[in-house]
């Protein structure tokens, strides 16, 4: 990304009046022609101007003539006030201005006689501002003794003649800078601008030192003033300890001060062995090596080396050490090389003591300086290097390896520089082992780098940190070393691309692999670069890189390729162009391009407009001239995948048409014809995605066009012959023509009933022509203006009513580009009616209804004359004073809106005001007719679009802020006791019958606002019998109005729902909260112009404060807080101290509101403390991030003070300030604005969590778990997946204490605790309450396979207390522990830990055996075995006993053992070793284990089951699985291998006729993927394998048998699915018992069980399936004589019900499914095999399903065009996979074609226009569109249209038009005519009249503007009349 870089401002000079008088007296002369007068009246002309730049150019004038002087010109006096004036100037600019360097630039041009004078002129100016500074001029003297040495030779010299002056005066400034600092606590600004200033101080003092240094020397080595100049050091060094121990400070002000601590010692002591010692000294914090320090120095290093010093201070003078003193060359002493290698251990014990996540970074780039210093000296060149220091840092030592360990633990780290210094560690530590092993250059014999690639590649792929280090490998030793080693790296790299997380760090790997790899190929074939050795080792490489990923893109799911796009591809392009023919050949040679891949990705077709997409935007693909691309792919290809079934394929090939590596190159005409073919399909797009690819890349076509065009249009002025003209005129035609269709065809999809995404995409696209064309309808090039209708405008308008906010926000912009005659708001009738239209919107008890106002009136505001219309409105409304602003005579537009908003404002004030007057009154009339939030959401909204800086009437609009903040009160007092009582959800019951309307009336009295916060601390119940009694009770205040309204006043009958009451009141207060923080943010401060004051300022954060600590539903104080926040925003910015330190203030006062806090406090303790938490965040987020965050540290150590339990115990007051704590801390770690600045405290908040589980309080205990899960989330991230378990959200041990150190000892000894409870020798449970989570947390970390065993932090001392834990009498426990000690065991280790614990198991049955110990180790060895069998790839190593250990055990899967639990647990065991294929063990040690688990299954109950035993027992159905988890792999799975029991199928039928459902379930299962694995073994070989030896005719007979007697649903679907699969290969014999059914007899037993399923959606969907599966049969069997089988108009309606809008998404998916697997053989058949009437309900069904809401269903169902016979397919649709909009048009005009081939046009005709004139039950509504009744306004949140998708509306007219194709043929058919035909054709012509008068009529009945009043039902009434009409155009033209 370039960034621009920020030029200075240039501006004048600026001097007070009498200098500027003085200098320009001083230097004015009389004539005269000679050098100097010359310069002085340059000077002078250049003091009296006041534009800057002319003063430049003088000033640069002055300078080329002071350049020419010669030293006899007299005139000293005179020369002398030139050098005063350009130097007092010089000392009086700004920073940073140009002027400054041009009057360096002058003086510095003087010439050499004149150079002493001029360094005498500007001394005596520096001195004079030096000796008398103020606190406000010291930042800009600092900054002139800055700019004096910045290339500034006269400047430096100054300096170094007043040095004295100078580092006294800096010395003064920082001690004024560390006293102010200690005042401003709490005022961040301050503190951020005197942080600014400090660090320019010091800076300052650094470049003085640093410049100065040989003054500094012999000022020391001087008798006179040495001592002045020591005191002075001696003080700045004072200053420096002081930033450096002070943690007040921001680091880069520290990190400055350890510069120049070290900076200044050098300055003292020269570069000898001495500094070197001193710097060791500081660096161990110990005084011994001071010695040889001046005492001065010795005593101020003293106090620097003092302990309790903060650990920052030794990494900053580190970095100071390596900053400021010379490492290049060879090293002056043997403290230098001590100090060198002491330097990165003070940073490695750093490492582990700092928590801030800032100073880790400070750290890594601290470490990456020093590996650089390190290399510096081992590339000195001359001498040899040190043996010791060569020996530290080649590889292998130790502290390479401490660094190593280093780099493991932080290149995972969240922030992005500490991951980017540790690769760059890394890289200087492989460059430092090369440099100190100069003879090992091969890095195959090198054993450092081969041991440390190994490790390297066999870390997980998840881990992003290895990436980094791989690619540093590739670099210095080459990709060829990486290839060697692992062959198969390119496609496990391209594999991972599909990951978003890893994408960037493997595409970055593979290119340095793949560029790597390319240079060493054509190194290798160098000499012989002839063209066929070229095109070897391309080939070579092209094998290498390119075919994975062509397989990848063909093959691979499409979410698994959207990285590779963005990522890989562009990089593979640019490193070798000329492969893009290779990949074009390859894609357009292994298949036909329009092959499909396997179900979900791309396929060919898709990774060739890939490939193209990529290649074109490199730029890589040839120029348009020559046809497209360069004639590399047909038209017909692109085509097809714009209309692709799948998205990224279309969005591909959109790219490919828009995208283009030139701006200006011009737009084809083929590629506007291939937008044209692409729009209409592509703009009712449901993935948001897909939509905002759509916009963007018709963007960039658009912007190519717009830039083209202007090329062309300046090419016609300037072109002379006329065929070029021609050529260019023609194509700006082109342009012109496709731009209004465009336009055109946009604006008419805007119509009432399209899709929300169609609406979208279709105004984002008007809005972007607008942007870049603009709709002008003057002499513009296009005048896109001219193609704008009134009506089309009117759509737009009524987009604004649309319940999507995106599109009314979009339509209001658009709708202000559109010309204004034909938007038509500035007729007053119209004006009038849309802003009626508005107010009536605001008041609506429908909540998007006020959003839907207020971008109404924002489109108003900028009308002359809305002031007008207002008043007009505000007399039809009785009683509403309004007299609105008058316009000026000629007014700009921003007086028009100022004072239009100032109106609308006003009026809604009023009419805001007289409501809330009303609603005190009565608040259930309020909530039920004019609820008051859609009038203050209109105010905000208005205000919004207001430039408040520059606001002429000033008066008014303070008074307006007045009324409106006290408006809001009053608002909030009316509507905050419903939401802060107890239970706010409730409050009012929803019963509306007469007889609760008397207690409605009560509730109205009880929730007037005079009621107190006490009414809901205790709940009573009201007295029905006494009403008024109770009434005087309950009231504190006297009644001020007793009488309540009654719900039927004045015939306006209205409803209140406890919803309506709730809502009103909840929203009430969000747009309180959001005006007053929008009135706060965006007005002025009253302190001259300003609007509000800084009283109303505190008044609202007081408001807040109250509705944030006392609000109960969350709506309310979620939406104070966005509020609150805008507040606390201003607070920070603010000029005024008083506000500034608000937010401090308010904060300790929460806290001890919180600490002080009892039951009987205000503060809500339940509902996660409600609001508490949302105002602490919303105070600490204002903190300004680059601040030392003091607020933030303060409150996370109060709150985990008062988290942590007491040590007293807990007490009723300590209860719940702690849940308060709790829950405040959740609230501060979840929150991403906090981000880093929180992780400090995250082992303080893990402690308090687990401890807050040992309460017995259940409230503590609850938010204990809260915050633990809050934290496991902060520390691994979020899930990645749905695997809990999964390696992404997991951590190294060594990454994760090391992070958090205070936790190892914490959890060592909690878990110590824990694991003591769980042995009990009776078996009692004792559950330790925090066991759980330590478990949980320990089975989230993993050895890295990098961890040295010397780590203090290592895993060890976790096992054997998690192994312990395992012995628990709580199953779960006992899992969690087996869990949890996998990753405390290295890959290594896992063999010997496995034996150790089958040792401890029991080798023979006894009295005193303990299951539960067993079981526990059990678990532990089966997990451990997995993991080792998913992590190391590798056979278990020979000799490690677990076979001999494992059958001395086997009686405990016997029936020797009664336990049950046990005995599963060593069979699973047993399956993990002998279940697979590629076994653990070798083969001996695995067939003697297989023999003896084959006997113990034959003598198991699954075998040969005991007559006498009952139902299971505990844990008896696992036994069972787990035994048939063995019979499967012995039987079905791997039966060659296990050689069982003959016949093959005998183990099978035990499973399948086993009594527990599981069991048969399993092996169902089992057997389904047996077969389907089978299928692709098949697939693969292309061949037919013989049925396997289990799958006989008994296994057969016994799953046709259980499919008609199964009785469990699941069991009953898997077998239903299995027989789906065998009948696939042919037909299957179906046996019940001894019979055999017809297939006519399975058909109907099969029809009869999907009828009945409906209960169950899997059982239902595999029982249709099958059945369709054998309907497909019989009719492919017999086509004439299908229609015979009575069942099959069953089917077919069974089929049809299964399309519903109502049906489960599944039940859909799989009539798709149906429907396209019999489009060849029931739908396009010509025997017409069901009948016209079946025939014809299914295709309704199949075009159903593909205008469903679903988007798989639509693709789904999309798929029936593939299954078509070609020849009854048009010629521009093939057989490919194409989008539902395309599928639905190809559908209907297949259907057309199909009436004709069965003779049925008439029949066809009259079906398809009763399908467009809808169905018969909707004709009924008429009668009820005649009067609206008053339910619609029930209920608030009523669902609309469940299908947001289809367009009943686009349906109707393509109905429509292929209708009316096939009139001309019906009307030529035999039996058109018929008086049936005829009796038809008049009962639709009746029904359709009857339909279109109805609606019509309906239509009229609504309100004036119904778009926007009832737009459901204008919309619905609408489509019921365009049906109407368009089906009576269709009889019309058939009679």
């Amino acid at each position: 990304m370039v960034v621009k870089k920020t030029t200075a401002k240039v501006q004048a000079v600026v001097l007070d009046e009498e200098k500027l008088h003085k200098l320009i007296a001083s230097l004015s002369v009389d004539g005269g022609e000679d050098g100097v007068r010359q310069v002085a009246q340059t000077l002078q002309t250049c003091l009296e101007l006041s534009e800057p730049v002319q003063q430049i150019q003088l000033v640069k004038k002055a300078g080329s003539q002071l350049e020419a002087l010669s030293e006899e010109e007299p005139d000293g006096a005179l020369l002398q006030a030139c050098l005063h004036a350009l130097s007092l100037v010089y000392t009086s600019l700004q920073a940073k201005n140009p002027l400054r360097r041009a009057i360096a630039s002058a003086l510095s041009s003087a010439p050499a006689w004149l150079q002493e004078q001029a360094v005498s002129s500007l001394s005596a100016c520096l001195s004079d501002c030096l000796s008398n500074p103020t606190s406000e001029r010291c930042p800009h003297i600092v900054d002139t003794i800055a700019a004096c040495l910045d290339g500034f030779a006269l400047g430096e010299r100054c300096i170094n003649k007043l040095l004295p002056e100078v580092l006294q005066f800096l010395h003064k400034g920082l001690s004024e800078y560390l006293h102010q600092n200690s005042g401003l606590t709490g005022r961040h600004i301050a503190q951020a601008q005197l942080m600014q200033s400090c660090l320019a101080a010091v800076k300052a003092s650094v470049l003085v030192i640093q410049r100065s240094q040989g003054t500094i020397g012999a000022g020391l080595r001087a008798e006179q003033n040495r001592c002045r100049l020591e005191d002075t050091l001696s003080s700045l060094l004072g200053c420096y300890t002081h930033i450096l121990t002070d943690e007040e400070f921001v680091q880069s002000v520290q990190s400055t001060a350890g510069l120049a601590v070290v900076l200044l010692i050098r300055s003292v002591m020269g570069c000898g062995d001495e500094v070197a010692s001193v710097v060791c000294s500081l660096l161990r914090s110990s005084a011994p090596g001071l010695d040889s320090a001046p005492r001065w120095l010795k005593l101020r290093c003293e106090g620097l080396c003092a302990g309790g010093r903060p650990p920052g201070v030794s990494l900053y003078l580190c970095h100071g050490a390596l900053a400021m003193l010379s490492w290049k060359g060879a090293l002056p002493g043997p403290q230098w090389e001590q100090l060198l290698l002491l330097v990165p251990n003070t940073l490695l014990d750093l490492d582990v003591s700092i928590k801030e996540s800032s100073t880790a970074m400070v750290v890594a780039r601290v470490l990456t300086l020093w590996s650089s210093a390190a290399l510096d000296c081992l590339q000195a060149g001359g001498q040899p290097c040190p043996p010791r220091l060569q020996q530290s840092l080649s590889g292998g030592s130790e502290l390479q390896r401490h660094l190593l360990e280093h780099i493991y633990s932080h290149w995972e780290h969240p922030l992005d520089g500490v991951r980017h210094q540790t690769r760059s560690l890394f890289r200087n530590l492989l460059l430092l082992h090369q440099h100190a092993n100069p003879s090992s250059s091969d890095p195959a014999e090198d054993p450092y780098v081969a041991e440390l690639t190994r490790s390297l590649l066999g870390l997980e792929w998840h881990m992003r940190g290895k990436y980094g280090s791989l690619g540093c490998l590739v670099e210095l030793y080459g990709a060829g070393h990486l290839l060697r080693s692992r062959p198969e790296l390119p496609s496990r790299l391209v594999g991972l691309m599909g990951d978003q997380n890893l994408a960037p760090y493997a595409s970055d790997l593979l290119e340095r692999l793949f560029v790597s790899h390319k240079a060493q190929l054509a190194c290798e074939a160098g000499a012989a670069a002839n063209e066929t050795a070229t095109r070897d080792w391309m080939e070579r490489w092209h094998q290498t890189w390119v075919t994975p990923l062509l397989q990848v893109l063909c093959r691979a799911r499409l979410d698994q390729t959207t990285y590779i796009l963005d990522y890989f591809l562009p990089k593979l392009l640019r490193c070798s162009p000329s492969s893009l023919a290779h990949m074009v050949q390859a894609l357009q040679d292994t298949t036909p391009p329009c092959s499909q891949g396997p179900s979900g990705s791309r396929g060919a077709l898709g990774a060739l407009m890939t490939c193209l997409r990529a290649a074109r935007a490199q730029g890589v693909v040839p120029s348009s001239k020559e046809g497209l691309w360069g004639g590399l792919v047909p038209l017909s290809l692109l085509q097809q995948a714009l209309v692709h079934k799948h998205d990224q394929v279309r969005m591909d090939a959109l790219g490919l048409v828009c995208e283009s590596h030139r701006s200006t190159e011009a737009v084809t005409s083929q590629e506007m014809d291939l937008i044209r073919h692409f729009l209409p399909a592509n703009l009712n797009s449901q993935a948001p995605g897909v939509r905002q690819q759509t916009v963007s890349l018709l963007k960039k076509l658009l912007c190519r066009m717009k830039d083209s065009a202007l090329l062309l249009q300046k090419r016609l002025i300037q072109e002379r012959e006329q065929e070029q003209r021609d050529g260019d005129q023609h194509t700006l035609h082109l342009y012109k023509e496709f731009l209004r269709w465009l336009c055109v065809r946009l604006l008419e999809v805007l119509l009432p009933g399209s899709s929300f995404s169609k609406c979208l995409t279709a105004l984002h696209l008007l809005c972007l022509l607008g942007e870049l064309f603009t709709f002008s309808t003057g002499p513009d090039v296009f005048a896109l203006g001219e193609a704008v209708t009134s009506a089309h405008a009117q759509n737009v308008l009524y987009c604004v009513a649309s319940n999507f906010l995106e599109v009314k926000q979009l339509a209001s912009t658009l709708l202000r580009q559109l010309p204004p005659p034909a938007v038509g708001l500035q007729v007053p009738e119209r004006m009038h009616r849309v802003l009626q239209a508005a107010l009536d919107l605001s008041t609506s008890t429908k909540p998007f209804d006020s959003v839907t106002a207020a971008h109404l009136l924002h489109l108003l505001l900028h009308q002359p004359d809305l002031g007008l219309a207002l008043l007009h409105c505000a007399q039809e409304e009785q009683g509403l004073e309004f007299q609105p602003p008058s316009l000026p005579t000629q007014p700009s537009a921003a007086v028009v809106l100022e004072l239009n908003t100032l109106a609308v404002v006003q009026f809604l004030l009023r009419c805001l005001q007289s409501e809330v007057s009303r609603s005190e009154a009565s608040l259930l009339q309020a909530a039920a007719s004019y609820p008051l939030y859609g009038r203050a959401h209109c105010i905000t909204a208005v205000l919004q679009h207001l430039n408040t800086e520059s606001l002429s009437q000033t008066e008014q609009w303070r008074r307006v802020v007045s009324d409106l903040v006290a408006v809001c009160y009053r608002m909030s007092d009316v509507v905050s006791p419903v939401v802060q009582s107890s239970s706010p959800e409730g409050l009012i019951p929803m019963d509306t019958d007469s007889e609760t309307t008397a207690g409605l009336q009560r509730i109205l009295q009880e929730i007037q606002p005079r009621d107190t916060n006490d009414f809901f601390t205790s709940a009573r119940e009201l007295d029905t019998a006494h009403c008024d009694h109770t009434q005087t009770q309950t009231t504190h205040t006297p009644s001020l109005n007793t009488h309540t309204p009654s719900l039927n006043t004045g015939g306006e009958g209205y409803r209140v729902t406890a919803q309506m009451v709730l809502v009103c009141c909840w929203r009430s207060m969000k747009e309180v909260a959001m005006l007053l923080g929008q009135l706060c943010q965006s007005l002025p401060l009253h302190t001259q112009s300003g609007l509000i004051t800084e009283e109303q300022v505190e008044g609202v954060g007081l408001y807040f404060r109250q509705q944030l600590l006392q609000s109960r539903h969350r709506g309310a104080f979620e939406l104070a807080y966005v509020g609150f926040v805008r507040l606390t925003d201003m607070l920070c910015r603010s000029g005024s101290p008083a506000l500034q330190q608000l937010p401090a203030r308010w904060l300790s006062e929460v806290l001890e509101e919180v600490k002080s806090s009892d039951p009987s406090s205000k503060l809500c303790a339940t509902r996660r403390s409600a609001g508490i938490p949302f105002y602490i965040q919303a105070l600490l987020s204002s903190e300004p991030k680059s601040s030392s965050c003091s607020l933030l540290k303060m409150t996370m150590r109060e709150l985990i003070a008062l988290a942590v339990p007491s040590a007293s115990g807990t007490t009723d007051s300590s209860t719940v300030p702690q849940v308060h704590a709790l829950n405040i801390l959740r609230a501060l770690y979840r929150d991403t604005r906090l981000g880093e600045n929180v992780i400090p405290f995250v082992s303080d908040g893990m402690q308090a969590a687990v401890l807050g589980f040992t309460s017995p309080v259940w409230a503590v205990r609850n938010s204990s778990t809260l915050l633990f899960s809050t934290l496991i989330t902060r520390i691994f991230g979020v899930k990645k997946g749905k695997d809990e378990h999964s390696k992404k959200n997991r951590m190294t041990g060594r990454e994760f204490f090391t992070r958090f150190p205070a936790l190892y000892p914490f959890l060592l000894n909690q878990l110590e605790e824990a694991a003591a409870t769980v042995e009990s020798v009776s078996g009692q449970v004792k559950l330790h309450p925090s066991l759980f989570l330590l478990l949980l947390v320990l089975s989230r970390l993993y050895p890295s396979p990098m961890d040295g065993s010397s780590s203090p932090l290592g895993l060890a001392p976790f096992m054997p207390f998690i192994i312990r834990c395992g012995h628990s009498a709580v199953y779960r426990t006992r899992e969690m522990a087996a869990r949890a000690l996998v990753p405390f065991v290295l890959v290594t280790q896992v063999p010997s830990t496995v034996l150790t614990l089958l040792q401890e198991l029991p080798a023979q049955s006894g009295p005193g055996i303990q299951h539960n110990h067993i079981h526990g180790t059990l678990l532990q060895v089966l997990f451990l075995l997995r993991s080792y069998q998913t992590d190391s790839h590798r056979p278990l190593p020979a000799g490690s006993g677990i076979t001999e250990g494992l059958r001395r055990r086997m009686w405990l899967a016997s029936r020797h053992n009664g336990c049950e639990v046990t005995r599963g647990a060593f069979l699973d065991v047993l399956v993990c070793l002998c279940g697979t294929k590629i076994s653990l063990l070798d083969d001996s040690e695995v067939g003697d284990l297989r023999r003896e688990a084959l006997s113990v299954l034959m003598a198991s109950e699954l075998v040969a089951p005991d007559s006498s035993s009952s139902a299971p027992g505990p844990g008896g159905t696992q036994y069972l699985l787990s035994l048939a988890r063995v019979a499967l792999s012995a039987g079905v799975e791997i039966p060659e291998l296990w050689r069982g029991p003959r016949p093959a199928s005998r183990l099978l039928r035990c499973l399948l006729q086993c009594p527990q459902y599981e069991v048969r379930e399993l092996a169902l299962e089992g057997v389904l993927r047996r077969l389907q694995e089978e299928e692709e073994e098949e697939e693969e070989e292309e061949e037919k394998k013989r049925r396997p030896e289990w799958l006989d005719q008994t296994t057969l007979s016994n799953l046709t048998g259980l499919a008609l007697h199964e009785t469990h649903p699941q069991c009953l679907a898997k077998v239903l699915t299995v027989l789906r699969v065998l009948s696939a290969s042919g037909e299957l014999e179906w046996r019940d018992g001894a019979d055999i059914l017809s297939q006519e007899e399975a058909l109907l037993r099969l029809l009869a069980l999907a009828q009945d399923s409906a209960h169950s959606v899997e059982l239902h969907c595999a029982a249709l399936t099958l059945l369709s599966q054998l309907v497909v049969q019989l009719v492919n069997s017999n086509p004439q004589g299908a229609s015979a089988v009575a069942c099959l108009a069953e089917w077919g309606s069974l089929v049809c019900s299964c399309c519903g809008e109502e049906q489960p998404v599944e039940v859909k998916l799989t009539a798709a499914e149906v429907l396209v697997s019999c489009t060849a053989t029931v739908l396009t058949s010509t025997h017409l095999p069901l009948g016209l009437s079946t025939s014809l309900s299914l295709w309704r069904s199949l075009f159903t399903l593909l205008q469903d809401e679903d988007q798989d269903v639509r693709d789904s169902a999309s798929e029936f065009i593939s299954n078509v016979p070609a020849p009854l397919l048009r010629i521009d649709v093939t057989g490919a996979s194409v989008c539902p909009p395309v599928a639905l048009d190809s559908g209907v005009g297949l259907l057309c074609r199909l009436f004709e081939l069965w003779g049925q046009t008439p029949a066809g005709v009259l079906a398809l226009t009763e399908w467009l004139l809808g169905d018969e039950d909707a004709g009924d509504e008429a009668v009820a569109d005649e009067a609206p009744g008053l339910d619609e306004e029930d209920f608030l949140f009523e669902k609309g249209d469940l299908n947001l998708w289809a367009e009943p509306v686009q349906w109707v007219k393509l109905l429509h038009g292929h209708v009316g194709s096939l009139i001309p043929a019906s009307t030529r058919a035999p039996g058109f005519s018929g008086p049936d035909q005829v009796h038809r054709i008049r009962t639709l012509s009746t029904r359709a009249r009857t339909q279109a008068l109805g609606s019509q009529r309906a239509l009229d009945s609504l309100p004036a503007l119904p778009q926007f009043s009832s737009t459901s039902e204008h919309a619905r009434l609408l489509l019921r009349h365009q049906r109407a009409t368009l089906a009576l155009d269709v009889l019309e033209r058939l009679r």
